[in-house]
């Protein structure tokens, strides 16, 4: 009897939905990642296919620090890794919040959480923050609809769409009040003040940085529910633990610390003014557009300001000092100290959100004062609008009290709030070779900062008196 004889089918083409997918996509399965902070991370087959869209692989090529590496070389982590460890921390709290009976996730409430977290970085731009915070050249990232709905255009969008989780992500990236009142608390998990997000970027960026400060994972465990939203518990059957509160001051002080030793450090606060100038400059010599950011990565972004702006030798002088670390050295400096609530304000209309172009015509009235070419003057002033909200989450401070951690009149957590908003500083930079008779040109050029912005000098002085835990702080 013979055999019977094997037939063989043409396989059919991949249909319209799913063209232009691999095949990973066809198959998804759960993957683990090995992390350099949290050790191996899984991810479930759903998060799989949205960690594999071009949007969120684009974030491979944006550095969470943006500048930081001129100062820190190996801060080169990216918003990629970032958002993984997110997500990770926002499953820990998850589980820890039901291990402690706090509350019982649904299928759907963890999914969503996760998924969030996993994107809640996704319409970042090439240097977003020095872009967005430091110049305000373009809208924030979690405020910007037209950003955000050009990146769920894509394949992101379209995968989310099958997930059926395309609404509720959107409606959670943009911060839009919350159908429900559980939907505070599941928020909190990942943008709160103490949250996924944050106790990410706090390992990840100190390690990286190569600051040798931790958080004790037992954090995780304090996580509780308040008046509907995520806090932390600081006590234990109705007595209140001073370890817990040791712990959660500890996170205070490691997000003080970055923000004095990294985020605005005076070397990296250069480096961006420089490129944030240059980028204003393209922008209003019709050169580049802000809506092409959205597509770009770091070095795409830098390579394509370069070749777009030949023929603006100011732009070109600006990118040129960046690529040989030729920073901008401060020629006037500005506090806090001495200056008034409505001076504050004055210097944040000003020079901070740049009303009626004030910003800009200063900085050319300051290089036509000494002959300076375009672009040769910056001023930097970030919002004075400074705060360390971390110390605003809410504790439990026994099963029938809770308060905001911020009134608890703590002398190290009073001392950290002013010490922070004493970071504030509005600088004016200039490159470090001003020609001929330099050093005279540079006290010049101090004497018309002080005319032009009606503020002294601070250069010369000192660090505050203030230290860092004085002995009478709160009382």
């Amino acid at each position: 009897m013979s055999k019977p004889v094997k037939t063989f089918t043409t396989p059919k083409p991949p249909s319209k939905r799913l063209s232009g997918r691999s095949s990973s996509h066809l198959s998804p399965r759960a993957k683990t990642i090995r992390d350099a902070i949290h050790g191996d991370m899984t991810f479930s087959a759903a998060e799989v296919r949205l960690l594999d869209t071009q949007a969120m692989q684009r974030l491979r090529g944006i550095r969470q620090l943006g500048l930081s590496h001129l100062v820190y070389p190996s801060a080169v982590h990216t918003r990629f890794e970032h958002s993984l460890g997110a997500c990770h921390l926002a499953g820990k709290i998850i589980e820890s919040l039901e291990q402690r009976g706090v509350h019982r996730f649904t299928e759907d409430e963890r999914q969503r959480i996760r998924t969030v977290a996993l994107l809640h970085d996704i319409t970042h731009v090439p240097f977003g923050h020095t872009f967005e915070d430091e110049r305000r050249i373009a809208p924030r990232h979690d405020a910007d609809i037209q950003r955000l709905d050009t990146m769920l255009s894509g394949d992101l969008g379209e995968e989310l769409e099958r997930q059926g989780l395309l609404t509720t992500v959107r409606s959670q990236l943009l911060g839009e009040t919350p159908p429900a009142r559980d939907d505070y608390f599941i928020r909190d998990i990942f943008a709160g003040t103490i949250c996924a997000d944050l106790l990410d970027y706090l390992r990840r960026d100190a390690r990286f940085c190569g600051l040798t400060v931790d958080y004790d994972d037992r954090l995780l465990a304090l996580f509780t529910r308040l008046g509907g939203r995520l806090a932390l518990d600081l006590q234990r059957h109705g007595l209140f633990r001073h370890d817990a509160l040791s712990e959660v001051v500890h996170v205070l002080r490691m997000r003080y610390l970055l923000t004095e030793r990294v985020y605005f450090h005076h070397a990296k606060i250069a480096a961006g003014a420089m490129l944030s100038k240059a980028l204003e400059m393209a922008i209003a010599a019709g050169r580049f557009a802000y809506a092409e950011l959205f597509a770009l990565r770091d070095d795409a972004f830098l390579h394509v300001l370069r070749e777009r702006t030949v023929g603006l030798p100011e732009v070109q002088r600006l990118l040129s000092a960046l690529a040989t670390r030729q920073l901008y050295k401060p020629v006037f400096r500005a506090s806090r100290d001495g200056l008034t609530e409505s001076e504050l304000d004055r210097l944040k209309r000003q020079f901070y959100e740049n009303a009626d172009g004030a910003r800009a015509q200063v900085e050319a009235a300051l290089c036509d004062d000494l002959g300076l070419p375009a672009g040769s003057v910056i001023v930097y002033c970030p919002s004075p609008d400074m705060a360390l909200k971390e110390a605003h989450v809410t504790v439990q401070l026994s099963e029938h009290e809770s308060a905001q951690l911020s009134s608890l009149a703590h002398p190290e957590i009073e001392t950290l709030l002013l010490r922070h908003r004493q970071l504030w500083r509005l600088v004016v930079l200039a490159p470090p070779d001003l020609g001929r008779h330099a050093a005279k040109r540079r006290r010049t050029l101090t004497r018309c900062c002080e005319a032009r912005l009606a503020l002294p000098d601070r250069s010369g002085e000192g660090p505050s008196s203030l230290l860092f835990f004085p002995a009478n702080a709160g009382k």
